[in-house]
């Protein structure tokens, strides 16, 4: 089989194994870690591509060796497509060194930073597969919403096998813009979300919708559009600019994790913080505010395994 195999400086520090730490707790067909190697399927055309990443080096010397398999391997296409993955996916082009360096010696952060050097926020190829995850996660534990979510991949989505394995991919908008509700419902998805992912399925396939309409716009524009879709809250607007299009001042301060956890256990706050009380702590973080959330639920993580 046709391969590519090309090696990438990410913005250093960098930790391939700090950053997608997340998708290792949760059931994964798409977005696949196994501890040293990040594999995803992607479509060139109607040809199927697997790339696979993985890091040489510490943090701070670290690159990132990508292999690409498929017929089209060498294409231009299909380096689009790995560079796309190392930056929506990976954030390997995110530069951490400002918020490093401010927050370095901050009481809260700057212990954070040498904890979780490398880290970056982990986010999915587009705003739609972004979307997907988010809007199944609204209101239920996070396990549940991604085992739902490999449930979607595997019945709708469409498949490839490389090296003896079968690799899935999300179903593009189109498909779950004609997806029946009982197809959907079938697949343990409240009618509501049902209804709600069908909705964004036919704006993505429309254009209302569209990576490159979103980010033409500033953050507010952004959230306001998505939210025009009924079904889009605040909560999964902000999570889908910070995980979709990587926006590190976006700070999701609705999240449980925010006003329970994080204000309870970093914070010494008692029972649950306000929403509001929790964006107005959090502007002493910009222009880094969405980095910082995910330093903090990284350290929850690492401390007790719920965030």
């Amino acid at each position: 089989m046709p391969t590519h195999r090309y090696d990438v400086v990410p913005r250093r520090p960098y930790s391939l194994a700090l950053t997608l730490e997340r998708l290792e707790r949760f059931p994964e067909r798409v977005d696949r870690f196994d501890g040293s190697c990040y594999r995803r399927l992607v479509f060139v055309g109607r040809a199927p591509l697997l790339v696979a990443v993985e890091q040489i080096g510490a943090p701070s010397r670290a690159r990132l060796r990508v292999t690409v398999k498929g017929r089209s391997a060498e294409s231009p296409a299909a380096l689009s497509a790995s560079e796309r993955i190392l930056d929506r996916v990976l954030g390997a082009r995110v530069d951490v060194r400002r918020f490093y360096q401010r927050f370095r010696d901050d009481a809260l952060l700057g212990p954070l930073i040498r904890r979780h050097r490398g880290l970056r926020v982990v986010g999915r190829r587009n705003v739609w597969e972004t979307l997907l995850q988010i809007v199944l996660s609204q209101q239920i534990h996070l396990h549940l919403a991604h085992t739902m979510l490999a449930e979607l991949a595997e019945r709708l989505g469409p498949t490839a096998r490389f090296d003896g394995q079968t690799h899935y991919d999300f179903p593009p908008p189109a498909t779950l813009a004609d997806a029946r509700l009982s197809t959907l419902r079938r697949l343990r998805l409240s009618r509501a979300k049902a209804e709600t992912l069908r909705r964004l399925g036919r704006a993505f396939a429309t254009g209302v919708l569209s990576d490159e309409r979103l980010a033409a716009l500033g953050d507010e524009e952004a959230a306001a559009l998505l939210t025009s879709i009924k079904g889009v809250g605040r909560w999964t607007a902000e999570f889908t600019l910070l995980r979709g299009l990587g926006r590190m001042d976006v700070f999701p301060a609705g999240d449980l994790g925010v006003v329970k956890y994080l204000a309870r256990e970093m914070l010494g706050v008692e029972g649950v913080a306000r929403e509001d009380e929790m964006r107005r702590f959090a502007d002493r973080w910009r222009p880094h505010r969405g980095l910082a959330l995910v330093y903090a639920y990284a350290e929850l993580a690492s401390r007790a395994g719920r965030v």
